[in-house]
């Protein structure tokens, strides 16, 4: 008997639930607050651990302020058999990366387009330094 794995799409829309709501600075329990469940739930659909019905992706929309259709959309993002360089992320699956967001809305706030372009050398030397080194 195989270990039953969530669904791709499930996962996705697990992800654009969480970027949306750290976009909108509330906490997993605030959120679950408001939609009469428990923070631990909300962490299973952001996961993509369960899935969220219909309904209840409509309440988080609504909760978002966002459209449902938000939670849906690039083939790509959600197509298992999409062709990517082996360990390539989603776009979307890395801001869920603890501190993506944060980093990525600083970096949209500097309007110097040299210091931008600076920031991103340096964390890509980084990045390979680091990768380079294990």
């Amino acid at each position: 008997m195989s270990v039953k794995r969530p669904d791709p799409v499930d996962i996705e829309v697990g992800h654009r639930i969480r970027i949306e709501r750290l976009a909108r600075g509330l906490s997993q329990t605030a959120l679950a607050n408001q939609l009469g469940v428990t923070f631990q739930q909300v962490q299973k659909y952001e996961k993509g651990v369960n899935r969220v019905g219909a309904g209840r992706l409509t309440k988080i929309a609504e909760v978002l302020g966002i459209e449902v259709s938000a939670f849906f959309g690039a083939k790509d993002m959600v197509d298992p058999d999409a062709t990517k360089k082996e360990g390539e992320a989603s776009p979307l699956k890395l801001l869920t990366v603890s501190g993506a967001f944060r980093l990525l809305r600083a970096y949209g706030d500097i309007e110097d387009s040299n210091l931008r372009r600076a920031i991103v050398d340096l964390v890509e030397q980084i990045s390979s330094q680091k990768r380079s080194s294990t």
